[in-house]
């Protein structure tokens, strides 16, 4: 068993490579092999969210407080509150983030397949983003 104490793990600025605005990741475990789980409290301030991407096993995003938006390829930009859970399963385009006017901080949670967690694309158009919620 280990135990990581609380405040050990440094806030990390998300790579602006793969975010818009201002998003803030705390680490919650990256499990040793051979678990595979990857977990981190991930930040967005007003307007911010990721680029399109996916992740080889699915992830799971649990809002923990705000008001966001998650989009899969294709279908309609929906809302999330503090509460819900979002199943985005393996290999899904999709991406979420902040509503324009309110932050949002969610739990996310993906396994690793052969070393990767996340494949990244292309930034989220303001059209997407902008997009009515379905």
């Amino acid at each position: 068993m280990e135990i990581t104490v609380a405040g050990t793990r440094p806030t990390r600025r998300a790579p602006k490579e793969h975010f818009t605005g201002t998003v803030l990741q705390d680490p919650v475990i990256m499990a040793p092999a051979p678990a595979r789980l990857n977990c981190s409290r991930v930040s967005f301030e007003p307007g911010a969210r990721t680029n399109w991407h996916h992740h080889p096993l699915g992830q799971t995003l649990y809002v923990i407080s705000g008001v966001g938006r998650v989009q899969t390829k294709g279908g309609p930009v929906k809302e999330i509150r503090p509460g819900d859970t979002v199943w985005i399963p393996p290999g899904e385009l999709h991406w979420h983030g902040a509503t324009p006017d309110n932050s949002m901080c969610h739990i996310a949670m993906q396994e690793a397949l052969d070393g990767v967690f996340s494949t990244w694309l292309e930034p989220v158009t303001d059209a997407e983003y902008g997009a009515p919620l379905g």
